[in-house]
């Protein structure tokens, strides 16, 4: 009988143990995990472009640590995490550009040169590996601004040209132009972070006169003009509810996002994740976006330091970050993100 009720007390109190570690209890700094991919297969750096087409994401252009500017670009595998060297993009190396993709077909556009703003734009084809010129952008040259696509269409806006912009416009590739969209009522803004759900675009954070901004902009092209831009919940401790108590360290700009679907975490669903940049100091702080309730929950931390200007993308249902700049140090590793995983410090 010993037996049987020490057996009893081992089930209950493994039981409790597991339902210790549901992943409803556990604090921020141990929900979701990270692990490293490797590291960038050329010079380390900050301020690229980065694009998905099909099962590759792409990365590109960036600065250096001496102040060196690319032209290159290069394909993620994130099967064997390899990366591959692709054609050379005949425009001038740039900085802070912006890179999106539409039909099979990856865009840059914009950017620094070093010593001009840039507002030039080049289209890269996967199948042939190559390059071609195409009307520029249809605003003002600048560089740190967002871009995204919706459907058949690339847009471009926000960003620096001399003054803090909040305009937008839409490239249509068929016809190879570029028309002003509908622009938010909201702050203007440089470095912000832009993702892509359910045929919408989501622009969040930023910077604007040096202060870092916390309104947070839905874009629907398929409404009518007057509703395309719909305001969603500040991104700071902004109302009298209790909801956003805790919204400390989400505002930031220079930070990366990206969208992962069918998450098990926090109730379960699609999400949204930002993390990385700087407000007043370089972020760790990584925060989940759940669209079905329009709030936010905090994460693991970045493991591997606060940094600025890295890319961010989600291939196959599955979050990167790589490259950006701590410091003065540029650095070259890549890390996933695994939102439903306990965070584990040897990965």
């Amino acid at each position: 009988m010993k037996q049987v009720h020490f057996s009893l007390l081992l089930i209950i109190t493994v039981a409790i143990s597991l339902s210790a570690c549901n992943k409803s209890t556990l604090p921020y700094t141990q929900d979701g995990n990270w692990v490293y991919r490797g590291d960038f297969d050329t010079t380390a750096r900050s301020e690229s472009i980065s694009f998905v087409i099909g099962d590759s994401a792409y990365v590109g252009m960036g600065v250096d640590a001496n102040f060196i500017r690319y032209n290159d670009l290069w394909s993620f595998d994130p099967v064997t995490y390899n990366w591959s060297q692709l054609a050379t993009c005949p425009g001038a190396a740039r900085s802070s550009a912006v890179g999106f993709a539409v039909n099979g077909e990856g865009y840059i556009a914009t950017g620094y040169d070093g010593y001009n703003m840039l507002g030039d734009c080049w289209q890269y084809d996967p199948t042939s590996n190559s390059w071609t010129q195409k009307a520029s952008f249809g605003g003002s040259s600048r560089y740190d601004a967002v871009a995204f696509s919706v459907g058949a269409y690339g847009y471009v806006g926000t960003g620096y040209d001399g003054s803090y912009r909040k305009d937008f416009f839409k490239y249509d590739p068929s016809s190879d132009t570029w028309t002003p969209s509908v622009t938010y009522a909201g702050h203007t803004r440089t470095a912000a972070i832009a993702f892509v759900y359910n045929d919408s675009a989501y622009i969040v954070t930023g910077n604007s006169s040096g202060s870092p901004v916390t309104d947070f902009w839905r874009f629907d092209p398929n409404l009518d003009a007057a509703d395309q831009w719909r305001q969603l919940r500040q991104i700071t401790n902004f109302s009298p509810d209790t909801y956003d108590d805790n919204y400390t360290t989400i505002a930031r700009s220079n930070g990366v996002g990206f969208v992962m679907l069918n998450t098990k975490s926090d109730g379960g669903g699609d999400r949204a994740y930002i993390t990385t940049g700087i407000n007043g100091s370089l972020y760790t702080w990584t925060w989940a976006y759940n669209f079905a309730t329009d709030l936010w929950v905090p994460k693991t931390p970045m493991e591997r330091g606060g940094r600025q200007g890295s890319v961010g993308f989600s291939v196959q249902n599955r979050g990167f970050v790589s490259l950006g700049l701590s410091g003065t140090t540029t650095v070259s590793e890549t890390d996933e993100w695994h939102p439903d995983e306990v965070y584990n410090q040897q990965d």
